[in-house]
């Protein structure tokens, strides 16, 4: 029993994104159409996120960046041994971003990033074959970040600023492979824990090394969401006694999700008046995230291991200036996952991609732009399985298959300077 227990809410810091574990790569729409380079360009208050040390070098004394993205996004899943298919079906993603920055003086400027770098939603069939792991799951994760650039010479700049996370997830899954109530239902569980909220911070640097040539790094520390008293709804659970699973009633859980720490470091060149390039490489530590451990109100303690290990993301973007007031982007990444082979779970079925990007700034007058951008995501087929998972009888079932993904994500967003 409590293994099931802890089966049935092991899922909780799991879900479907686009970018390594759980992580959501769409911080801003200049940005994301240039590869989600961004740690060393100077070109809108999305800086607030990407590096905010850059923030005193904007040439406008008010500038505000905010946008929103819809991904669209499906995983299928095969088991050519058996002939049996899954397939989600996902609703619309909405991750939104909004950067403010205010120049005090030519030395010190401070801003305001609110982003949402963590989250997503899967849903698969209900009482499909890995039922048993996950039926749907919803994640979301804002950071609220106020933030201080600081000139330290004509060259050199500092940034950063504390983090605060509010977060919430709501999870389902059913509790085996066969077990229903009387009717035929299938026996399942709701998890829901709203309002975690806890403290990170970040810290970034900018070198000018020559007129056309910056260099940024920028890093956010890991956070530990400590969800308190969530709830475990039990349905359908049957009456005759079945291995203890009779004895299970609604209870309150406790857990911890990480999300880890991140290291970028970049630079921007500008190699005419028409063109500027960018590189990224981004480190996240996802090796913070060696198992979910779970306390119920009733006291029974249970871990799953994760064992995610860090992963690299390298991006590559290019701008250019085609006139006055039309800014043409566009890039490419490669994005590794952190998930080792036999963790390989539905509740994260999450491979290797690439990401192919583009986009346009277009300024409707001296103060406003429009910025848009679009993200094709191809993710590597994958034979993998999950093979930690326990039965009711306390008998390792592993689950796998093939697993194929994809995703698009059209953005939309405006840049105001005064």
């Amino acid at each position: 029993m409590r293994k099931i227990l802890f089966l049935a809410v092991f899922a909780l810091a799991s879900a479907v994104t686009y970018a390594g574990g759980y992580r959501v790569g769409v911080q801003g729409q200049r940005a994301l159409a240039m590869g989600h380079t961004g740690v060393a360009v100077v070109n809108s208050a999305e800086l607030g996120f990407f590096n905010p040390s850059g923030l005193v070098y904007l040439e406008n004394q008010l500038t505000i960046s905010a946008g929103v993205s819809a991904v669209f996004a499906e995983v299928a899943w095969q088991n050519e041994t058996t002939g049996a298919v899954a397939r989600t079906d996902n609703p619309v993603g909405t991750p939104f971003y909004f950067n403010a920055s205010y120049k005090i003086n030519d030395w010190v400027a401070v801003g305001l990033s609110v982003t949402t770098p963590y989250g997503s939603t899967v849903e698969w069939e209900d009482d499909w074959e890995g039922s048993h792991l996950v039926n749907n799951i919803a994640l979301q994760a804002i950071y609220i970040q106020p933030l201080v650039s600081v000139k330290v010479a004509e060259w050199f700049s500092v940034g950063g600023g504390p983090i605060y996370v509010t977060g919430a997830v709501n999870f389902n899954r059913n509790l085996s492979r066969t077990l229903t109530d009387i009717d035929g239902n299938r026996a399942n569980v709701t998890v829901d824990a709203s309002g975690v909220n806890e403290w990170g911070w970040s810290a970034s640097a900018m070198f000018t090394a020559t007129d056309d040539l910056r260099i940024g790094v920028n890093y956010r520390s890991e956070i530990i969401m400590n969800a308190e008293g969530g709830e475990a709804d039990f349905e359908n659970v049957p009456n005759t006694p079945v291995n203890g699973l009779d004895q299970l009633t609604d209870t309150t859980f406790d857990a911890q999700l990480p999300l880890p720490a991140e290291l970028t470091v970049g630079l921007s060149y500008q190699f005419n008046e028409k063109w500027l390039l960018a590189f990224d490489f981004n480190r996240t530590f996802w090796s913070v995230y060696e198992s979910l451990d779970i306390t119920f109100g009733n006291g029974r303690v249970s871990s799953n291991p994760r064992a995610y290990e860090d992963s690299n993301t390298w991006r590559f973007g290019a701008q250019y200036t085609a006139t006055d007031k039309l800014t043409l982007r566009a890039g490419y990444y490669l994005d590794e996952s952190p998930v080792q082979p036999g963790y390989f779970a539905p509740e994260t079925p999450r491979n290797d991609s690439m990401g192919f990007t583009a986009g346009l700034s277009l300024e409707v007058t001296s103060r406003l732009a429009i910025d848009a951008s679009f993200a094709y995501i191809r993710f590597d087929e994958v034979d993998a399985s999950y093979d930690q998972y326990v039965d009711e009888n306390g008998q390792n079932v592993p689950f796998g298959g093939t697993y194929k993904s994809v995703a698009f994500i059209p953005g939309l967003g405006v840049t105001y300077k005064l």
